[in-house]
């Protein structure tokens, strides 16, 4: 699975937490369907807790368990909620039984797995049969995700700009693919949305410059007259004023075997 190169569990909530946090009250509706009570359900790539605080509010941490490779992440979640068994790991070598949780999910993961496929199957493996495997991805393909203003205007400066529409499971039906290769069953695909807010262009830009995932790693690599001009051409496009920026993510539900 992969590194968020060395970017602290802060940073990362203050960049990504502001759409995760709303995505994950969506996602874990989604993906607790018809789980009861009293189950054991797992947050697989759990960053710093998004998602995995959700379903403690929903289900109380004993029920909870999560991974995560980045040991900074699973200390933040430990801390954010406490009583939940945490672990450093990667989703493609789980560190859990066989048949272990009644639903398993991963929230905006699979697309940094090193092997999705692997990664998903490890997912099903740990779920009991009959179990419930969630994930979801943002609709970068689409220009439906939350960064995808910020990838269209870098594209439009910048002829050399990969932005994340590449990513695995960011187009429609690629993850109801991989689950099927992972070996799930009945797979259905939906899709997700959740809506934040801006106060200004500032609220929303500064976390740019942190440097994390790859839309701050881009950032990053330009001079300090490119970033000037990236800024000034998304000030353009969205205006000093507060906004609402809709983002939607593909979800994939597949049965364990």
């Amino acid at each position: 699975m992969g590194s968020f190169g060395g970017v602290s569990a802060e940073e990362y909530a203050r960049f990504m937490g502001r759409f995760s946090t709303p995505l994950a009250v969506e996602f874990a509706t989604v993906g607790l369907e018809g789980v009861g009570a009293g189950a054991h359900v797992l947050d697989v790539g759990c960053g710093p807790g998004m998602l995995t605080l959700e379903l403690v509010k929903r289900l109380g941490p004993s029920a909870v368990s999560a991974a995560d490779p980045e040991p900074a992440f699973v200390e933040a979640t430990e801390e954010l909620c406490p009583g939940v068994d945490v672990r450093v790991a990667e989703a493609e070598h789980l560190p859990f039984a066989d048949g272990e949780f009644a639903a398993t999910l991963a929230q905006l993961v699979v697309h940094f797995m090193s092997d999705p496929v692997r990664g998903v199957t490890q997912m099903g493996r740990v779920t009991a049969a009959g179990g419930r495997v969630s994930a979801c991805v943002w609709d970068h393909a689409g220009d439906g995700g939350p960064l995808s203003t910020f990838w269209r205007v870098a594209r439009r400066l910048d002829d050399g700009v990969r932005g994340e529409a590449g990513l695995s499971g960011a187009a429609p039906g690629q993850l109801v693919d991989i689950f099927r290769r992972a070996g799930l069953a009945h797979v259905t695909q939906t899709v997700v949305e959740c809506a934040v807010s801006f106060r200004d262009f500032a609220h929303w830009w500064d976390p740019f410059l942190l440097g994390v995932g790859p839309a701050g790693r881009y950032v990053a690599t330009l001079d300090r007259g490119d970033v000037a001009r990236l800024e000034g051409a998304l000030r353009d496009e969205l205006g000093d004023g507060a906004f609402t920026v809709t983002a939607r993510a593909w979800t994939a539900v597949g049965t364990a075997a």
